[in-house]
């Protein structure tokens, strides 16, 4: 082989290394992009299922509170309700 033919040889080593390092790069670089792109929809997801979470919590916190009202009433009819029974004892 002559000189020029190991210069060659190098050249296209040289070449292929360079475009496989493109190819590499190009590639982890969207997979990244994906990775990010994804990572914030299940975020958004995670933040509305927060906000469901918070909301279903008031209108469980109201409605217990609700039932408190409604409990202490019929606790005070019960409690009248005995003491007229009694007194018809």
């Amino acid at each position: 082989m002559s000189e020029h033919d190991w210069t060659e040889v190098v050249g296209a080593i040289g070449i292929f290394g360079f475009l496989i390092s493109v190819v590499t790069v190009t590639v982890v670089q969207i997979a990244k992009t994906r990775r990010a792109r994804y990572e914030a929809a299940r975020a958004d997801d995670y933040r509305r299922l927060a906000e469901t979470a918070a909301q279903a919590q008031a209108e469980n916190t109201r409605l217990l509170a609700a039932m408190d009202g409604r409990l202490g009433g019929m606790e005070t009819r019960m409690t009248t309700m005995e003491r007229v029974l009694r007194e018809v004892d």
